[in-house]
C-alpha cells in the first residue's frame, strides 16, 4: 500500500490524496459503503462500480465470520472473489459489533466471547484471531480488534478500555507480521485510536497508535452518540499527532455535514450505513439538502430527485414515483433511494476533492454545510 498526497488546503487542515492497494487506487477524501455481510445492501456490485462510482467497499469481520463463515470464504478464494467485487475493499475488526452485544458479551484480557445474535451459539475472538479471521476474508485494508467505549462512559473506563485496545493492538501487530496474505497480494493493517472522548487518553492513545508505524490509522470510538462538538474536538485533536504522510480513518461517520466538516480537520477516509439505511426509510440526503420522500408535498412532484448529480437513479426517476415506491413498500424504491444517496455521498466527497486541490475548499465547505443539512 502506498498513500502521496497531492494538494492540502490552506485555511483548513484538507486535504487530497492518492491511496494505492493491489485491487486500485482509492483518490481521498473517500466515502466507503458498507457491505455488512458481502454485499451493499440493495445496491449491485456493478452499480456500485458504473453508477454510483465507488473506489472502496467495506466488509464486517463480525457478520462474515457468522455468516457465509471463514472456511467458505476461504474455499471461493476471499471475498473479492466470492461477491465479485474487484476493487479494493477494507474490513472491521469486529469490535464494534461486539460492543453493540452488549449483555451477550464478555471482555476479558485474553478475548471476548459472545452469543451469535442468529442463533445464540457462543464464539470468542481474540486479536490473534481476528488477524487470521482477516486474513482470511482478504481485505486490503483491515483493522486491529479494539474495544470501542460507549458515550457516555466514566473516565476509569475509558483509560481501561483503551489500556486493553493497546495491548490487544500489540497482540494484533504480532500476528500480522508472523502470517502472510493467503490470496498472494498484500494487506495493510491499521491500529484504532481510542479513548472516549477525554482529551488527555485520546492523546495519549493517538500518540500510542503512531508510534506503531503502521501503513494507515483509524479513529473508534466516536459517531457513537457523543455531541458532535466533541467529535470535532476529538477529531482535531488526534489529526494534529497522526503522521500526515498516512491515512486517516474516521470510523462510522457520519452525515453529509459531519464528513465535510471532518475532512476540513485532515480525515481521509470515511463509512457509514447512514445512506443505505436512511434510503430504505425514504430519507435521500441531495445537493439542496435533506428530503424525507414520504411527505404529502413530494406526491405530485415530478421533476427529477436530483438533477444536479447526474446519474440513472437520481435523473431518470422523479420524487412523485420514488414516494409511490416507498410508500408500497416496493423493492424497487428501496434500490433507487439506496443507490441515489450513494452517487451523492461519493459525489461530496470528490467534489470536496476537486474543491481542495483548487484551493477553494473552505469557503466551498461553509456553504455546503448549510445547504445539506437543511430539511426542505
Amino acid at each position: 500500500m502506498k498513500f502521496q498526497l497531492q494538494s492540502t488546503d490552506p485555511r483548513s487542515g484538507a486535504r487530497a490524496g492518492t491511496l494505492t492497494t493491489s485491487h486500485g487506487e482509492i483518490h481521498t477524501p473517500i466515502f466507503m459503503p458498507v457491505g455488512t455481510a458481502g454485499s451493499v445492501k440493495a445496491v449491485h456490485q456493478r452499480e456500485l462500480e458504473n453508477d454510483i462510482h465507488a473506489e472502496i467497499i467495506l466488509g464486517n469481520t463480525y457478520h462474515l465470520y457468522l455468516r457465509p463463515g471463514i472456511e467458505l470464504l476461504q474455499k471461493a478464494g476471499g471475498l473479492h472473489k466470492f461477491n465479485g467485487w474487484n476493487k479494493p475493499m477494507l474490513t472491521d475488526s469486529g469490535g464494534y459489533q461486539v460492543y453493540s452485544l452488549g449483555a451477550n458479551r464478555k471482555i476479558t484480557e485474553a478475548c471476548v466471547v459472545f452469543k451469535s445474535h442468529i442463533d445464540g451459539s457462543k464464539h470468542t475472538f481474540s486479536p490473534e484471531g481476528v488477524m487470521d479471521i482477516q486474513r482470511a476474508i482478504g481485505a486490503d485494508l483491515i483493522m486491529a480488534f479494539d474495544e470501542c467505549t460507549p458515550f457516555p462512559c466514566e473516565y476509569q473506563y475509558a483509560k481501561d478500555s483503551m489500556g486493553l485496545t493497546h495491548r490487544w493492538l500489540k497482540r494484533c501487530v504480532d500476528r500480522f507480521d508472523s502470517t502472510e496474505p493467503l490470496y498472494g497480494y498484500e494487506q495493510s493493517l491499521f491500529p484504532i485510536v481510542q479513548g472516549s472522548t477525554y482529551p488527555d487518553l485520546r492523546k495519549e492513545s493517538a500518540e500510542y497508535i503512531a508510534n506503531q508505524n503502521q501503513q494507515g490509522n483509524a479513529i473508534g470510538g466516536l459517531s457513537v452518540g457523543e455531541p458532535h462538538e466533541d467529535m470535532y474536538a476529538m477529531t482535531s485533536l488526534v489529526c494534529g499527532i497522526l503522521p500526515s504522510d498516512k491515512p486517516r480513518y474516521l470510523m462510522g461517520v457520519g452525515t453529509p455535514e459531519n464528513i465535510l466538516e471532518c475532512i476540513a480537520l485532515g480525515i481521509d477516509m470515511f463509512d457509514c450505513v447512514m445512506p443505505t439505511r436512511n434510503a430504505r426509510n425514504g430519507m435521500l440526503f441531495t445537493t439542496e439538502g435533506i428530503i424525507n420522500i414520504r411527505n404529502e408535498k413530494w406526491k405530485d412532484d415530478l421533476s427529477p430527485i436530483d438533477k444536479a448529480l447526474g446519474g440513472y437513479a437520481s435523473t431518470f426517476h422523479s420524487k412523485a414515483y420514488l414516494r409511490h415506491l416507498i410508500i408500497n413498500k416496493e423493492i424497487l424504491g428501496a434500490q433507487i433511494a439506496s443507490i441515489h444517496n450513494l452517487t451523492f455521498y461519493l459525489w461530496l466527497v470528490k467534489e470536496a476533492r476537486k474543491q481542495i486541490i483548487e484551493g477553494t475548499f473552505a469557503s466551498w465547505k461553509d456553504n455546503m454545510v448549510k445547504k445539506v443539512s437543511q430539511r426542505l
